[in-house]
Order: structure tokens, then sequence, then C-alpha cells
């Protein structure tokens, strides 16, 4: 189930909403309280756009909103949990996600939260009662027979067990790092804050070394916009994946177009500061 963009929300009707990258797969009673939404929540703050449906699910069948969303996802986290096969539209929801994998290459990310990977690979303990009520109210055996194969398939698929020692929020970290390198993404919101309050830093320094014409507070201004420069080059960096060596030969030349630095000389002819 999923949007980290609410489908039930209705702040965003109007909006147009961005491409999701990642589609979550949950049990709503299980963790959409708990487990899901801090993993998505990691997720989010590591600019990953995901899909998680808000909405009260009922029925055996998914809407086309939802394939259509499977279908666009770089990669499918699918949460197991204790009651996850007891709902036929998760099993539907997971048996899309198998295909969209075989059709397209799609990325599965299993997440064993509270249930053992076994009990999940083998249909054992909860998700043997699952499929017990499964073959005696669904005339579909063939059905319940594939819902019992893509368990077994996705279970196989390395995945994290939430059940090590570990803290809940160290580990919807640490999946939220692995699905951001999984789906080759690059994080850069920490340098974004970093530059956007040198540069307040920096409008500051230049309106107070206007008003004193100091040489000393000259520098300070010029300090900071030489660090704003240093890490929109490591933002470029990052993002183009390139090793500094690879850009040797632009030791020496500005990566910011905006931010000139002033000198004594110049001070007196160009007065506006730009970013």
């Amino acid at each position: 189930m999923a949007w980290s963009y609410s489908s039930s929300s209705s702040s965003f009707n109007n909006a147009p909403l961005e491409k999701h990258e990642v589609f979550i797969s949950f049990r709503g009673e299980d963790t959409r309280n708990n487990f899901t939404s801090h993993l998505n929540g990691a997720l989010k703050r590591l600019d990953i756009r995901t899909y998680i449906d808000n909405d009260l699910n009922s029925g055996d069948e998914i809407p086309t909103t939802l394939v259509r969303a499977i279908e666009e996802a770089k990669l499918s986290v699918i949460v197991f949990s204790k009651n996850y096969a007891v709902s036929k539209w998760c099993l539907e929801e997971l048996m899309k996600i198998l295909e969209i994998k075989k059709m397209k290459g799609q990325i599965v990310v299993p997440v064993f939260y509270d249930v053992d990977p076994s009990d999940v690979r083998n249909q054992r303990g909860s998700y043997a009662e699952a499929f017990a009520k499964h073959e005696n109210n669904f005339e579909g055996k063939i059905k319940v027979q594939e819902w019992r194969n893509g368990l077994l398939e996705a279970a196989n698929y390395a995945g994290w067990d939430c059940n090590v020692n570990r803290t809940e929020l160290a580990l919807v970290e640490e999946i939220a790092v692995d699905v951001l390198n999984k789906i080759n993404g690059v994080y850069v919101g920490d340098l974004d804050q970093q530059i956007g309050k040198y540069e307040e830093l920096a409008k500051l320094q230049f309106q107070f070394h206007e008003s004193t014409t100091r040489l000393v507070d000259l520098n300070n201004y010029n300090a900071t916009v030489k660090r704003i420069t240093e890490l929109k080059m490591e933002r470029s960096l990052r993002l183009l994946r390139l090793s500094p060596d690879m850009l040797s030969h632009l030791e020496n030349s500005s990566n910011n177009n905006n931010l000139v630095p002033l000198t004594e000389k110049k001070k007196k002819k160009k007065k506006l500061f730009l970013f």
C-alpha cells in the first residue's frame, strides 16, 4: 500500500505531484502508525519520493491507481508483518510488484517486521493461519498457490530483518540509505542547508562591510563567499558522482556564477550583492 503524498490528503488535490521513486507495500493494521510511517519519514529525509497509500482499503482487487504506482516506481519496499498475508489486497500488490520486477527489472527490498523471514518464506505461524483461511474461503486454488509462490520468491530476495538487536530509529535510517544507493540517488540536503545559512551570513557581512568599509569586514565576507563556492562544488561532485581528480583542471577557476568576492579596488564601483 502506498503515497508520501497521502492519497487521502486534500492539501495536494490541486497541485501537480512529482513522480515517486519508491512504492511501499504494507499491512496498514500492523505498521501504518509505527514502523512504516517511520520508514517513510526516513526516506523523505533523504529526499526520496515515496508512494504510500493512506486510505483504509477493502475488497480483493487493487485499484488502477495503485497498479500504476507500482509500475512507475524504481523500487518497491515490501514490509512483511504478521498479518500481511491476511489481506488479499496486500497479496495482490505483492504479485503485481513481482510481475513488474520480471518485466522491467524493478528492484524489490523485503523488510521483515515482527515476523520471522522463514515464516514468510515457508508460510508458517500467522502466515499458515492466513492461508488456511484463504484456502477455505477462496475458490481459486490456483490463485492461492500463486500467492504462496510469490511469498517464497519475495522472501528470498536480500532484505532486512527487523528482529536483529538494534533500535527502530537506526534500522529505518539504514534501510533508507540502502534504498538511496539502490536507486542510484544522491542526497545533497545537508549541503543545501549549509549553503543557505552561509548565503544569509554573506548578505549580512556585505551589508556590514558597506557601513564600516573596514578591510577586516571585507575579508570576512570574502571568506564566507569562498566557503559557499566550496560547498557548491562539493554538491556538484555528489550529483555528478565525479571524483575531485576528474575536475583537477578547474582548480583555479570559480564554480560560482553568482557570488563574486569583492576587492578593495572594485568595492566602490560594485555595490550590488548577488545570489
